[in-house]
């Protein structure tokens, strides 16, 4: 199967691509695409992995599933569009991240979009892989794509990130 992905994410999950899982998961997702509205946009399905290659991943910080909501899904997990108000979840987690690093947050704009904005296109260009375990969800329907085999897909990123790199930090964020 040919998945449009930076390429070397492309042939690291190239068995993956190949697999009845990741067949029967496609159809479901064009199948849903079109009967249904369904977020990220197609064209960032895997965008997470188009702004963080495979050699340039430092920190992997994995959530649920997409927002569902209108124009909040973006292909990276806990991002939205800097036109769009931070979600709840984004908020949380940048309270935390200045609880721990006080004003250097700000001054030094360590790990913060500027303008408290929730695009987190920076931090993936800088090497955080914002991926969900489900890279899809219909709208309004949180856990909706969840058991269609995008946890199997998401699993073999893990694996293969932990088998072939060192150093990585792995965080989990969500329930």
């Amino acid at each position: 199967m040919n998945v449009k992905i930076e390429p070397l994410w492309g042939e690291k999950l190239k068995g993956e691509f190949e697999k009845e899982y990741f067949a029967n998961l496609t159809a479901f997702v064009k199948k849903e695409y079109k009967e249904e509205t369904v977020y990220p946009a197609p064209k960032n399905i895997f965008r997470a992995f188009d702004l963080c290659p495979f050699d340039k991943v430092k920190v992997v910080i994995l959530g649920q599933d997409p927002y569902h909501g209108v124009k909040q899904a973006n292909g990276l997990a806990f991002a939205v569009e800097s036109s769009q108000a931070v979600p709840p979840s984004l908020q949380n987690i940048f309270k935390e991240i200045e609880s721990d690093l006080g004003d250097r947050a700000e001054s030094e704009e360590v790990l913060r979009p500027a303008g408290r904005s929730g695009d987190l296109t920076r931090w993936a260009e800088q090497g955080v892989l914002l991926l969900n375990a489900t890279l899809t969800v219909r709208a309004h329907n949180a856990g909706s794509h969840q058991g269609k085999g995008w946890e199997q897909f998401t699993d073999a990123v893990i694996r293969t990130l932990s088998e072939e790199r060192a150093g990585l930090v792995f965080m989990l964020w969500g329930n």
